[in-house]
């Protein structure tokens, strides 16, 4: 992708992905970078900052004798992925209507 990716469209995703279940850090990473470019390294500072804001908690599940850190989202973090969504709409509209050729 050509444009610049910001903290908050990062969080926002990451978010809509916990929003539909816990998920692993391997498993999280790897549905996010679906979708942007965007690497390991980069990605697990900005689940720990969610985390350290409350929108995220974790816990860890033994799988196979090791240890993973599943990544769920809070109340806190619900909240402000409803706000995202809805200021990504009106970001989303108002570009539309500048791109757009009439």
């Amino acid at each position: 992708m050509v444009f610049q990716l910001g903290a908050s469209l990062l969080d926002a995703c990451v978010l809509g992905v916990l929003s539909g279940g816990d998920a692993y850090g391997y498993t999280l990473t790897q549905r996010v970078k679906q979708v942007i470019d965007i690497s390991e390294s980069t990605l697990y500072p900005v689940l720990r900052r969610l985390q350290k804001d409350g929108y995220l908690t974790t816990y860890d599940e033994p799988i196979q004798g090791r240890n993973r850190r599943y990544y769920q989202i809070t109340d806190s973090g619900r909240e402000k992925f409803d706000y995202y969504c809805k200021e990504w709409k009106d970001f989303k509209t108002s570009i539309d209507g500048l791109l757009e050729r009439n």
